[in-house]
């Protein structure tokens, strides 16, 4: 059973107990998480399409803590001025483990 959920405008296949980093958009310090956006599941044969969401699946995580992503690198550079610059940064995700994946 696995279903497609969107979390901060970004959409994520799903497993039961499966560990995926998503961007702290998420407000406030809580350890459980509900998430209502559900577009669609699939358990097994059955598939059902939500328009645009599913009302009667539930999705439950728990938030595991914050994680630093891979370095993200950028230049900036002029043409014939001798001008270049190397930028980057580390985005930090918020890591969550789904822990429940059910119908209601």
């Amino acid at each position: 059973m696995y279903a497609i959920v969107e979390i901060g405008g970004k959409q994520y296949k799903i497993e039961k107990d499966m560990v995926l980093n998503v961007d702290r958009t998420l407000k406030g310090k809580t350890d459980k998480l509900a998430i209502e956006k559900v577009l669609m599941l699939v358990d097994g044969e059955k598939i059902m399409v939500g328009k645009p969401y599913l009302g009667n699946v539930k999705v439950s995580a728990s938030i595991l803590g914050e994680v630093k992503g891979r370095k993200v690198r950028g230049v900036k550079f002029k043409r014939r001025k001798n001008y270049t610059r190397t930028l980057g940064f580390r985005p930090r995700y918020l890591q969550v483990k789904i822990q429940d994946l059910a119908l209601q």
